[in-house]
C-alpha cells in the first residue's frame, strides 16, 4: 500500500482540561497498545501547574512480527534477529511506513490548532525508535522528543537523514540500567549520537530492566514542564 494511502491510526486520548493548548503523542513499544501509558497521565500532571494538555496514545498496526514465530501483534515495525543489535539495519520499510503514520497524526493535532512547536512526541521501547527515527527527519521542529529505553535506528545514517529544523528539538531520553531487551549501551550510544549531531539532550538512567519507574516518572514530568514553560 502506498504511503501516502495509508489508514489513519487508531488512538486513546487524555485531556488534563478544555481546550488543550499543547499534544503528547506517545507511541507504545512492541506488543502493547494505546492503553499500556495512558495510565501514567494522571502522575505526570499530578501536583503541577501546567497547562491544559491532550495525551494522544495511538496503536501501532498488527503486524507479522518474526521473533514471535510470525505471530501477528501491534509492532511499529517487524524485529528479525533474536540477537538484536540496532547498529545493524533493520525493517526500514516498517519504520518508513510507521514514520508517515505518525507525521498524520502530528498533521491532524495541526489541523486542531495545536501547531508543531507545541507537540512534543514520546516513546517506549519500539515507540522512541520511531519517536527518534521521526524526529530527526523534521524540518520544521516539535517541542521536544521523549524517548525511554530505546535507541536510533540504523544511527550510520543518522547524519544524512537530519532535517533542517530537528537539532532544534530538546530531547530526554531514559534506559535503564538492566535492560535484558535493549542493551543499555545502545541507548548510551544513542544518546552520544544525537548529541554530536547537536541536539541538547537530557540522559537518565535507572536501575530497572525494560520499564519504567516511579523517579523517571517524575523526571519525565519535570522535563516536560520545562518544554511547556519554554513555549
Amino acid at each position: 500500500m502506498p504511503i501516502d494511502s495509508l489508514p489513519p491510526l487508531d488512538a486513546i486520548e487524555r485531556a488534563t482540561g478544555p481546550d488543550p493548548a499543547w499534544t503528547v503523542i506517545w507511541l507504545h513499544g512492541l506488543g502493547d497498545s494505546g492503553h499500556g501509558f495512558a495510565p501514567i497521565v494522571p502522575a505526570l500532571v499530578h501536583g503541577r501547574d501546567w497547562p491544559a494538555v491532550r495525551f494522544v496514545f495511538p496503536h501501532a498496526p498488527v503486524r507479522p512480527v518474526t521473533i514471535n514465530n510470525g505471530q501477528a501483534m501491534r509492532a511499529w515495525y517487524d524485529i528479525s534477529d533474536l540477537d538484536f543489535d540496532p547498529t545493524r539495519r533493520g525493517d526500514e520499510d516498517g519504520v518508513e511506513v510507521s514514520i508517515a503514520q505518525v507525521e498524520a497524526l502530528i498533521a491532524r493535532e495541526e489541523a486542531r490548532g495545536i501547531p508543531a512547536s507545541r507537540i512534543v512526541l514520546a516513546g517506549f521501547s519500539q515507540g522512541g525508535a520511531i519517536t527518534l527515527a521521526t524526529g530527526l527527519r523534521r524540518e520544521t521542529p516539535l517541542a521536544g522528543l521523549l524517548a525511554l529505553s530505546t535507541y536510533v535506528s540504523s544511527p550510520q545514517s543518522a547524519e544524512a537523514r537530519l532535517g533542517a529544523g530537528a537539532t532544534r528539538q530538546p530531547v530526554f531520553m531514559a534506559h535503564g540500567q538492566y535492560d535484558p531487551v535493549i542493551a543499555y549501551r545502545y541507548g548510551e550510544a544513542s544518546a552520544a549520537l544525537l548529541k554530536r549531531l547537536g541536539f541538547a539532550v537530557a540522559w537518565c538512567t535507572y536501575p530497572i530492566q525494560h520499564s519504567v519507574c516511579d523517579p523517571e516518572v517524575r523526571d519525565i514530568g519535570d522535563w516536560l514542564g520545562t518544554v511547556f514553560a519554554a513555549g
